[in-house]
């Protein structure tokens, strides 16, 4: 695992290039803290940066950037190569020249490069990954990014130099970088919680999409974006190729299918653990690591002391019939408090899903004894594991039925009565029809009356902020911000619609983002099983009613876990890693959070209408109303702000 970064002039490169790229390894020093290195072509004014976390091969054979054996490649790589050992035995049957310098799987890519070229041999890959590559013979540069999106990997020319790395902030280094806010991606923040690729919080600035390969040409300066990996087709195949043998027998097979991916990512020359959180999803990963180790499995969790967010005494119930060298810690305000002022530096650009606190600590917790730590994300996605998914299915099916033109004009209606107004009406309604937050429960229902479709209704449900642009000044938001999947004849029910959505957006720009920061931060590898391809393959075949069925959800995963795990220690509600954020925002959190949404502030920095934030401000304040999720995605932007715009 490490962080790399680069550039590309169209000109001739500044003088300074070499030291100019050691400070972009230096930005980025916790994604590699064990060694880093620099490579310079002047012909073509090209650069690399690499930091490394030596985690396959700690020799000085794993360093980089390095160079294929026939030096037609140097490549500065970010991730692991699972199956990379498999990929060696084919290359050495193989007539070509295998002269091993060490292990990593970084040499193996190179030496599979020279033979089968880039696009075949990113196919034959299992793993996570980014990476830069140059080719001397083409004299282009191609940007790879994995499947499913694990590894980030940001681009774009400002002026005439071409910027890349793992994380802005090396981007930033560079004197070029112009530092100018995309508002267009503030206002997609404000709905979603994170900033949905290719967008990025820097005009000019993108997101490499999952699955794709960018290739540069050093004389024309075009861009060439090739995807050798489709979530759609991902999941148009597995409806082509249906499973049809019993649930019990998919069972069986999943747990093969998952013990193997486990078994390739416990592979390390560097001490391992999991993340334990009581969920099916990392119990499940949990088991089938212990079921494949002679020792005890290191496992980490994190507790609340608030009612209703501490999963950690199940966690602990479950390491302890496990078997497992299990680790807590219950997280205070002043914990979070602690947390707060470095997560604008950590996530790079405006992010505010809460989970990013218990995540960072989980992190930082598990470093102090391990170096790499396998998760259980991602199952959510894959087997319909989110009770969102029912609620907005059957939410479409109710207003579908009634004209849109009616619908349009309800939702006028209902916007036209402010959130306080409804909030009276609530008050003096009969106990049994009276409903907590009713005005704002309402004014989110408008938004979804004006859906037009299923995946409309899903992006009104899943917005924090129903209309950011009333509170960004400037900004117009992208009418397609979601990757969507195209719709398919070959989906089952709706909710695999829905399922295929988050797989493409929430999963990579969300989830795996959040993982990837907390881990990195701290100088932990992530590894995720379900991301291997081949589960999410496998997954796509299952029959529907193997993932839910009469409202039991991952009914097939379950059936894993059931093998290794009583039931009385899973079966109960989903709780998810949430934090208590609105209460802290009350409490002591308030000082820091006042000072953030200042009304004279806000109107200084010019982003943000000071006028709605006051006002839900004091109205989450007196109880009135619960706008955590709104305030939070606000204090997080005024944090990252006030990090890179002091």
């Amino acid at each position: 695992m490490c962080g790399f970064s680069g550039f590309l002039n169209k000109n001739k490169m500044p003088k300074n290039s070499s030291e100019l790229l050691k400070l972009m390894g230096v930005a980025i020093a916790n994604r590699g803290p064990d060694s880093s290195g620099e490579w310079i072509n002047e012909e073509f004014n090209v650069g690399f940066s690499h930091r490394r976390l030596a985690v396959i091969d700690p020799s000085p054979a794993g360093r980089q950037p390095m160079y294929s054996l026939n030096a037609k490649y140097i490549i500065s790589f970010n991730g692991e190569i699972y199956n990379h050992l498999d990929l060696r035995c084919e290359l050495e049957k193989s007539k070509c020249n295998t002269m091993w310098r060490g292990h990593s799987d970084t040499e193996t890519l190179l030496m599979g490069f020279e033979l089968w070229g880039v696009n075949e041999t990113i196919k034959k890959t299992i793993g996570m990954f980014s990476f830069a590559l140059w080719d001397n013979e083409k004299n282009e540069l191609t940007l790879g990014r994995d499947r499913l999106g694990e590894k980030p990997l940001y681009y774009g020319w400002q002026g005439d130099t071409f910027l890349f790395g793992s994380e802005l902030k090396a981007l930033k280094v560079h004197p070029d970088f112009k530092s100018e806010i995309n508002r267009n991606s503030v206002a997609l923040q404000l709905r979603y919680s994170y900033i949905p690729a290719p967008y990025s919080i820097y005009a000019g600035i993108n997101k490499l999409l999952p699955g794709c390969l960018l290739v540069l040409n050093s004389h024309t300066f075009e861009e060439d974006i090739d995807q050798y990996w489709s979530f759609n087709n991902a999941f148009e195949k597995g409806k082509d190729n249906i499973y049809t043998d019993t649930l019990e027998q998919a069972a069986d097979d999943l747990e093969d299918i998952l013990k193997k991916s486990i078994k390739q990512q416990m592979v390390a020359d560097v001490p391992l653990g999991a993340f334990l959180s009581g969920g099916i999803d990392s119990s499940t990963v949990v088991a089938l690591m212990q079921s494949q180790s002679d020792k005890p499995i290191k496992t980490f969790s994190i507790g609340f002391n608030e009612e209703g967010y501490n999963e950690a005494v199940y966690a602990k119930a479950i390491a302890a019939h496990l078997g497992t060298e299990h680790t807590e810690l219950y997280l205070t305000h002043e914990d979070a408090m602690s947390i707060i002022p470095k997560l604008a530096n950590l996530f790079d650009e405006p992010f505010s899903d809460s989970s990013q606190i218990p995540t960072f600590m989980v992190a930082k917790m598990a470093r102090k004894e391990v170096t790499v730590v396998l998760t259980g994300d991602a199952a959510d996605e894959l087997f319909c594991g989110y009770n969102r998914y029912t609620m907005t299915t059957g939410l479409w099916s109710k207003i579908a039925k009634i004209p849109y033109w009616l619908r349009s004009v309800m939702a006028r209606l209902i916007y036209f009565v402010p959130i306080s107004y409804w909030n009276k009406i609530n008050k003096i309604l009969p106990n049994k029809l009276k409903m907590s937050n009713l005005g704002k429960k309402i004014h989110k229902g408008a938004g979804v009356l004006t859906a037009r479709s299923l995946g409309d209704c899903y992006k009104g449900v899943m917005s924090h902020w129903q209309n950011p642009e009333n509170v960004v000044i400037g900004a117009a938001e992208p009418a397609t911000a979601i990757n969507n999947p195209k719709r398919s004849p070959k989906l089952s029910d709706n909710i695999e619609q829905l399922m295929a959505i988050d797989s493409i957006s929430y999963l990579p720009d969300d989830i795996l983002t959040k993982v990837d920061r907390a881990c990195m931060g701290v100088s932990l590898e992530g590894r995720i099983p379900f991301l291997n391809h081949k589960v999410v393959e496998f997954a796509w075949r299952l029959p529907f009613n193997y993932k839910l069925n009469n409202g039991n959800t991952k009914c097939c995963l379950k059936k894993v876990l059931l093998k290794h795990v009583p039931r009385e220690l899973i079966e109960r509600p989903k709780m998810g890693f949430g934090v208590p954020i609105g209460d802290w925002l009350r409490g002591p959190l308030k000082e820091w959070a006042d000072i953030l949404l200042s009304s004279h502030r806000l109107a200084k920095e010019g982003i943000f209408k000071p006028a709605p934030i006051a006002t839900m401000w004091q109205e989450h304040l007196s109880g009135e109303q619960n706008w955590q999720h709104q305030l939070w995605d606000i204090l997080m932007f005024q944090a990252w702000y006030e990090e890179n715009y002091p």
